[in-house]
């Protein structure tokens, strides 16, 4: 069994994404696993963008992996959420197909109770990853206080490094009010919203995000590691 470090923080409550995803014109190109989506191709930066403008609800995209000196990314076949409440089903789904052909997004939903006001806690999807998987991976890791302890960050960061290394997607629930928002969101609305973090970069500092909803088309991009740490509390992860 794998050594772990067990955050003691308090639960807090989470819900999904209420904004739906912009209807666009999607590339049939990639409604399926077309093509593959190569993600150093512009560097890992934060802010630098893999994938964007592909954001038709149930797009889908097949993200290869890669591994460098500084960066570990995992291959994962993405899906834009079919429902502007699904983004935990959607997230979930994400992290699962780096181990295996997942669930569709309606069957998660159901595993997971999600509801249109969305999936209540994390815990709920550490538990379907677990159950999927058959395995017990998956711990929920509270990040209570906003800003995040110094302690809290640290662990965040080798949750990062220790599940990508070993092939294991995480899944975040995040609170983006206007001003501190990854690119595309809605700049006059605070969204609750799940993603997965498919990857990071040491040197850079970065984590690479698959994000379900696609705000203004942007599903695959690079976010800083302290940004991410701001967007957790008061919610928590699944790693």
């Amino acid at each position: 069994m794998r050594k772990r470090v067990v955050s003691t923080a308090v639960a807090a409550a989470a819900v999904g994404a209420l904004v739906a995803p912009t209807a666009a014109q999607a590339d049939s190109a990639h409604s399926a696993h077309s093509r593959a989506v190569q993600v150093l191709g512009h560097g890992s930066k934060a802010g630098t963008a893999v994938v964007s403008g592909h954001n038709e609800e149930g797009t889908r995209l097949s993200v290869d992996g890669a591994r460098t000196a500084s960066a570990h990314t995992l291959p994962v076949d993405y899906q834009v959420q079919e429902t502007g409440y699904w983004c935990g089903p959607a997230a979930t789904r994400i992290a699962l197909s780096a181990r295996i052909a997942p669930p569709s997004q309606a069957d998660l939903a159901a595993q997971l109770g999600t509801t249109e006001a969305g999936t209540d806690h994390i815990s709920q999807v550490a538990g379907v990853l677990n159950a999927n998987l058959g395995t017990g991976w998956y711990e929920t890791k509270e990040m209570p206080n906003d800003p995040p302890s110094q302690a809290q960050k640290d662990l965040l960061w080798n949750d990062i490094v220790l599940d990508i290394d070993n092939n294991y997607p995480l899944v975040t629930n995040i609170v983006a009010p206007p001003g501190n928002q990854p690119p595309g969101y809605p700049s006059d609305q605070t969204i609750y919203h799940y993603f997965t973090v498919i990857g990071y970069d040491e040197a850079n500092r970065t984590v690479l995000i698959a994000d379900p909803a696609s705000f203004s088309g942007n599903q695959i991009y690079w976010l800083s590691f302290e940004q991410l740490a701001s967007l957790i509390p008061p919610k928590g992860y699944a790693a």
